[in-house]
């Protein structure tokens, strides 16, 4: 819902030409004689053709009640009040404009627009304003960087003023010349077009589309948009890939609710169509783009977010509470491709110059619908210069203040906005440039009945002031609108999976946030179903190899545990820390048809929620946390460990084949020694055998974990190959004071934190209630603290899983999530503890499932 002073467009029959006054006796034509009484009740012939004229309408009126009576269909009667007089749809002109001869802007009152001749800024903010100076806007004009200009409307108090806005009143608004003024309302945010040409004219090269009454989180927009895609996008590196919605799932989709990706689905945005507000699930998987076309970005608002009435009003257990929705801030901003759109709005929302021909707010539609009509409008003619539209985490929080207002002000939205893009999607044109294109869709616009022909002929005047300012027409491209552009690689896909945010003040009951819940964990098991888990336990094994493997093993193929303490009962298998690697090997061995192996010490917790955008054909390791890798200079100053470790690796590194040499040489140098902490790291399957052959090579030699880890994997690639990013995002402390608790330092929002101590069981369900604010069915398992209810728990959730996958054929399938590798060990083990005897009736049920599980 758009909170903003907007008057009724649809009264923009008041053109802000000269100001009209009232017509007095000095204005009459026939001023100096007294004025004849001209009413009819001073003619008696006046009178009389009255009544005759009445009567007329009488006698038809009783002739056609009895036609009507007499019709067979008696529904004629309600044809009276029903049926609208059909006109003859009138003409609409194209207007012709000589694009090569428009002349340039010239001042009415070169006096008015003196103050600010020469004065320039590239960065502009662009508020309408109703009222006296709110404190939003008083941190707003403080905005670092930022020009802050403020437009009038008849509704604004004369004396309006604010230190270091520029304020355009309506009287200067008339005087700047622009042909664009003669068709906007007085009373309405649309005459925000006027500012926007304004900041243009004054060197504009990013506009903020603001209102008067939202907090920028943080007071810096540098931090939440993406300010410079000029420099980036020149840059040799280029600029950084975004996630992106994806069409290959279904290609008939034409638009989408962002608050999903930003963890409301319960919400939706003003402009999104009403038969697509029951679309609540979450993207199977993205696709990716090339950063720096996102020339529009749209920015989320916390608080009150860009709500319509219908939500509003029906959303809320009391008129009296606020909303104070809140949206994910470290979700990663999306773009949209060619095909499909997103509501825009025009109180939190950055145009690049690129976009500047799309700020014109329309005039002749209803108000609460100009801005998000716009959007849709700006959104297909990007596609013509290759630009897109990118929606980005919250930007600004607004507080809920909303009087309300007619539901008649959003018509235009709930009865049109499906249609309109709908022909938006299937509009082409062949016009030569951009600006006729632009010319050209308003005019089909209005022939579709979208608008009237007063916004083409607005469009035409914008075009033409644009052209007399100097704004030079972005270049078009060709668009791929006909065809689906997307990754065809399965490597090329993304996902990532929206955390569910709570919300208060819904009013309704969200009865299918388990659902959701459990969606969310079989799209990690589908990510790292065949991803097997190699976990070393320095900790005492009976107390925790139980935990980790109910932990993990819901996500991972199989959790296998390494620790210098082994336990048959418990399938724990030596493994010494130091030369951890070389055990590796045999796991290897053991998983011939997995994906990958992601090898993990207990000391460090695996946020696998955010693991989903990792790429699983390449090597993962820690080499961008500093604190984690680092280079050691060898040389006579250096330990004697360090000379002895670095000794080795050389030995090695003499006797590699030439691919694995060359590999490694290129990634350091003879003097460096590179150490790696290595509690984390990733092997894919086709780096295997390498992994294997390197182990051999060791051989006898006692180099350690931590120095041939990092030996390895520079060996068997190029770092700039790693995906490193996966793992950058972590969380890791070198040193934990003594009065603090390890899990003082974790965070749901990492990839990973370190350091860690999980002893016992307690300390596991500790561990367990923090994780949950990531993966919220472990609140289940932090509430239980008897083991065998545990796994009782992880048995109904793998059974709920199959079923979920394959509900018809779940009989004949091995059970894939209830591994006996991970949980056979601990049924013997609480055999011999005499804590299964409540859960032996279960498991007897599910031999006729599956025969493999007991």
């Amino acid at each position: 819902m758009q909170i903003q002073e907007r008057g009724t467009a649809d009264g923009a029959a008041n053109l802000s030409k000269p100001f009209p006054r009232p017509l007095t006796y000095l204005d009459s034509p026939i001023r100096g004689k007294k004025s004849r009484d001209l009413s009819f009740a001073s003619s008696p012939s006046s009178c009389n053709t009255y009544k005759l004229v009445a009567l007329f309408i009488l006698i038809a009126s009783i002739a056609a009640l009895f036609f009507l009576r007499g019709t067979s269909d008696g529904a004629a009667l309600l044809c009276l009040d029903h049926r609208p007089a059909r006109s003859l749809p009138a003409t609409i002109t194209y207007p012709e404009i000589s694009w090569s001869a428009v002349p340039a802007i010239h001042a009415v009152d070169p006096a008015a627009v003196a103050p600010f001749a020469s004065f320039r800024s590239e960065r502009w903010i662009v508020v309408s304003v109703s009222a006296p100076p709110t404190d939003s806007l008083r941190l707003l004009v403080k905005t670092r960087g930022w020009q802050l200009l403020a437009v009038g409307n008849s509704h604004t108090p004369a004396d309006w003023s604010l230190k270091g806005a520029i304020f355009l009143s309506l009287d200067l608004q008339s005087r700047l010349g622009f042909r664009t003024v003669d068709y906007l309302p007085y009373a309405s945010y649309v005459r925000k077009s006027i500012g926007y040409l304004f900041a243009i004219q004054h060197g504009a090269k990013i506009i903020y589309d603001a209102d008067d009454r939202s907090d920028i989180l943080g007071g810096d927009l540098s931090k939440h948009f993406d300010l410079d895609l000029g420099a980036a996008a020149g840059a040799a590196s280029g600029y950084p890939v975004l996630l992106q919605y994806s069409r290959a799932a279904d290609n008939n989709r034409t638009i989408v609710n962002p608050y999903v990706h930003f963890g409301q689905r319960s919400v939706w945005p003003r402009g999104l169509p009403l038969e697509s507000v029951r679309e609540v699930s979450h993207e199977e998987f993205y696709s990716e783009i090339r950063g720096g076309g996102q020339f529009i970005q749209q920015g989320l608002s916390n608080g009150l977010p860009d709500v319509d009435s219908i939500f509003y009003f029906t959303r809320k257990s009391s008129r009296s509470e606020p909303y104070d929705i809140l949206f994910d801030e470290d979700a990663p901003k999306v773009a949209l491709p060619q095909g499909l759109m997103v509501p825009v709005n025009s109180f939190n929302t950055i145009f690049h110059s690129q976009a500047f021909w799309s700020l014109m707010l329309p005039v002749s539609v209803s108000s609460m619908a100009s801005d998000v009509i716009r959007g849709y409008f700006a959104q297909r003619i990007m596609w013509e210069i290759g630009g897109y539209v990118a929606v980005y985490p919250p930007t600004i929080h607004r507080l809920d203040k909303a009087e309300a207002y007619p539901f008649s002000e959003e018509k235009d939205l709930h009865v049109n906005v499906a249609r309109l893009i709908k022909f938006l999607v299937s509009w082409r044109s062949a016009k030569p440039t951009i600006f006729e294109r632009i010319l050209d869709l308003s005019y089909a616009m209005a022939n579709k009945h979208f608008w009237t022909e007063k916004d083409v002929l607005l469009t035409a005047a914008w075009l033409q002031d644009l052209i007399s300012i100097g704004y030079q027409q972005p270049r078009m491209i060709s668009p791929v609108l006909d065809q689906v552009k997307e990754a065809s690689r399965l490597g090329d896909r993304r996902e990532f999976v929206p955390r569910k945010i709570s919300s208060i003040h819904l009013g309704v009951d969200e009865s299918g946030s388990v659902n959701y819940e459990i969606g969310n964990l079989i799209r990690w098991r589908r990510s790292f179903g065949n991803v097997v888990l190699i976990m070393h336990c320095s900790g005492p094994v009976e107390r925790t190899a139980l935990e980790w493997r109910l932990l993990y093993g819901r996500i991972f193929k199989t959790v296998v545990i390494l620790s210098e303490h082994n336990s048959t009962d418990l399938a724990v298998e030596y493994g010494e820390l130091s030369i951890v690697y070389k055990y590796l090997p045999r796991v290897f061995v053991q998983f011939d048809n997995a994906e990958g192996f992601l090898f993990l010490q207990d000391s460090m917790v695996l946020n696998y929620w955010n693991l989903l955008q990792a790429d699983k054909a390449r090597l993962w390791i820690t080499n961008k946390v500093p604190q984690s890798w680092v280079s050691v200079s060898i040389d006579s100053k250096s330990s004697k460990w360090f000379v002895e470790q670095a000794a080795m690796v050389k030995k090695v590194v003499d006797t590699l084949p030439v691919h694995l040499q060359v590999s490694y040489k290129e990634g350091t140098s003879e003097d460096k020694l590179i150490i790696c902490s290595s509690e984390v790291f990733y092997v894919p399957r086709h780096f295997v055998n390498d992994f294997v052959d390197l182990v051999g090579l060791v051989g006898d030699l006692n180099i350690h974990h931590k120095v041939a880890v990092p030996l390895f994997f520079l060996a068997m690639d190029s770092q700039q190959n790693f995906d490193s990013d996966t793992l950058a995002r972590i969380v890791y402390e070198t040193t934990l004071p003594s009065n603090r608790s390890s899990l003082s330092y974790y965070t749901a929002k990492a990839s990973a934190v370190y350091p860690l101590k999980v002893l016992n069981e307690p300390d596991f369900v500790k561990l367990v209630q923090v994780m949950a604010s990531g993966d919220p069915l472990l609140m289940e398992l932090s509430a239980l603290s008897c083991i065998s209810n545990i796994i009782l728990l992880q048995i109904m959730l793998n059974i709920i899983s199959i079923i979920l996958f394959d509900p018809n054929h779940y009989h004949l399938m091995p059970l894939a999530f209830f591994d006996p590798n991970n949980y056979l060990p601990m049924l013997s083990h609480l055999i011999k503890s005499s804590v299964l005897s409540s859960i032996r009736t279960s498991m007897a049920h599910l031999v006729v499932l599956d025969e493999k599980c007991v």
